[in-house]
């Protein structure tokens, strides 16, 4: 039998208060447990600051049987059971709901993040157990129903940014919760509430060589909100983009436009916050996972990432290696970082004075090297941006990382050529993702029809199904079929231009078939109406 101890913030003042369990669902069972959930860890150091009693099961970090899971819930009395997490976790959270009110069904259970928000009517529905959910960003509204559910108050309908059960089992979504507006009023993440030493045994990357060095790596969120409209990308309610209205049906639900409220921490705090991580973890990689630096630098008139830069190296987490201008090695002491850019954003004075402050690699979301593509794309990038980019990123020693996509509504073998073409000349090795609809993107309202039809008209079945678009889900490619997009995908990483000629010319006679054997000529017709296609002859030498 497994046994996980869980950790839990609790005083003597805090007695006889409420008992709040998290539960961080698995994601990405196909690889080892990389990142602490941000979220939950901020949610649940603002939940002990009001004074609740807090233990978390991070199930992905833990990785065990379902058994040990019902023990964590038949542990203690819970007031709460709080789960939530990506789309991407879906299946864990349904079955992980349906297991809390079997064991614990006294306790409320609560979920939320980009799973609930993307659909929170569907979910719902689906997964009956939830008896609220909290929309889109939950740092006022999660205590605010924590507060009334230890004054055994369930009456929400007046509560901000939630959607709840009515006496005749319908769902009621409230107005959408403004976003706070300061950043900087957020504790830091309560991250020894977590099994930090799983996470920091994964530290190491091969992203770049600092990366993959590193031995106590974690994460932080230096910004909330993007302003790009990309087409495949999802905000869900964290940058002023999600508003609650009547839809077609007369019923209130989410809907997602392109408004943007930008936020970010100021330098100081994310500077502060990081010598903690170094006093008490020892931490000597960084990875900011926000949505995009480049994008926040540019909202604060290109200088956010300059005094970032500035203050990490006065207050001497500089690595050495950059400091001494030295090859890295592993007796490099400081902190490097890492984080995301975006091809069109990225100046030249701003990487060096990030590469000089320690910043190792940034992912870069090119997606395509196809100008119909991006053009259509709504990323405000060119392919002439996504070139220099990299070639920039390069000189100022950072490893700038592509990500590259496949199967746009658009896509055909020429953008297909382009892209290939681009990486090849650029020296890139990439095996792409699949262009995939999420839930909350526009993608996914374009193609909700078509998706619900691949999946036989069961979307809860296309929920299931979603993972980190490395494989194919539904497919919106105007022109290519799941199987030709996985050829693609395959040609695209072998970088084989000839074999994807030779698809090309094949594929504009697909209608045909091919007897490449001696076959007798008065079998022709006979083969012929069996396959109900037309026979192409071809005739070689023997």
């Amino acid at each position: 039998m497994s046994v996980v101890c869980l950790v839990s913030r609790a005083t003597p003042e805090s007695w006889g208060v409420a008992k709040i369990l998290f539960i961080n669902p698995v994601i990405r069972e196909e690889d080892v447990p990389r990142h602490i959930p941000y979220g939950i860890a901020l949610l649940a150091a603002i939940t002990v600051e009001k004074g609740h009693l807090v233990q978390i099961y991070d199930a992905n970090a833990w990785r065990k049987d379902w058994d040990v899971l019902e023990q964590v819930y038949a542990a203690d009395d819970w007031d709460v059971i709080a789960i939530g997490g990506l789309t991407t976790a879906y299946g864990f959270i349904k079955r992980a709901s349906r297991l809390a009110k079997k064991v614990a069904p006294r306790s409320y259970l609560i979920a939320g993040g980009g799973f609930f928000t993307s659909m929170p009517h569907e979910v719902m529905q689906w997964i009956p157990e939830i008896d609220l959910g909290v929309l889109g960003e939950a740092f006022v509204t999660f205590p605010e129903a924590l507060a009334k559910i230890d004054n055994k108050d369930f009456d929400f309908s007046n509560t901000a940014g939630v959607c709840y059960r009515r006496a005749d089992g319908t769902t009621q979504l409230t107005p959408e919760r403004p976003n706070i507006k300061n950043m900087d009023v957020l504790p830091y993440p309560a991250w020894d509430l977590f099994p930090l030493d799983i996470y920091f045994s994964n530290s190491a990357s091969l992203y770049s060589e600092e990366g993959f060095t590193a031995k106590r790596r974690i994460d932080i969120n230096g910004s909330l909100g993007c302003s790009l409209v990309c087409r495949y990308c999802w905000h869900l309610g964290t940058t002023g983009d999600m508003v609650v209205q009547e839809n077609e049906a007369g019923v209130r639900d989410v809907r997602f436009s392109y408004g943007r409220n930008i936020r970010y921490h100021s330098a100081r705090y994310l500077v502060n916050m990081v010598k903690t991580l170094v006093d008490k973890y020892q931490v000597d990689f960084v990875s900011f996972i926000d949505e995009n630096l480049m994008t926040m630098d540019a909202s604060s008139k290109r200088t956010w990432l300059f005094e970032l830069s500035k203050l990490w190296i006065e207050e001497g987490l500089q690595p050495t290696c950059r400091r001494d201008g030295v090859p890295h090695d592993e007796s490099c002491r400081g902190v490097h970082w890492s984080g995301t850019s975006h091809a069109g954003l990225a100046r030249e004075d701003v990487l060096q004075a990030m590469s000089k402050a320690g910043c190792s690699h940034l992912v870069y979301g090119i997606e395509s090297y196809d100008p119909a593509i991006l053009k259509r794309l709504g990323k405000g990038t060119t392919a002439k941006h996504n070139y220099e980019s990299v070639v920039t990123c390069m000189k100022t020693g950072i490893k700038p990382i592509p990500n590259i996509i496949i199967g746009f509504p658009e896509e055909s073998f020429e953008s297909v050529r382009n892209t290939m073409k681009a990486l090849i000349a650029l020296g890139i090795h990439v095996k792409p993702h699949f262009a995939t609809p999420y839930p909350g993107s526009e993608w996914y309202y374009s193609y909700k029809q078509s998706i619900i039809e691949q999946y036989g008209g069961n979307l809860e079945a296309f929920v299931e199904d979603l993972g980190d678009a490395s494989k194919i889900t539904a497919v919106i490619s105007h022109k290519f079929s799941a199987m030709e997009l996985l050829g693609l995908q395959q040609i695209v990483a072998l970088r084989d231009l000839r074999l994807l000629d030779q698809v090309e010319k094949h594929w504009g006679r697909a209608d045909t078939v091919t007897v490449p054997v001696a076959v007798p000529k008065e079998s022709f017709n006979f083969i012929s109406k069996k396959l109900d296609a037309p026979i192409e002859v071809v005739s070689r030498p023997i």
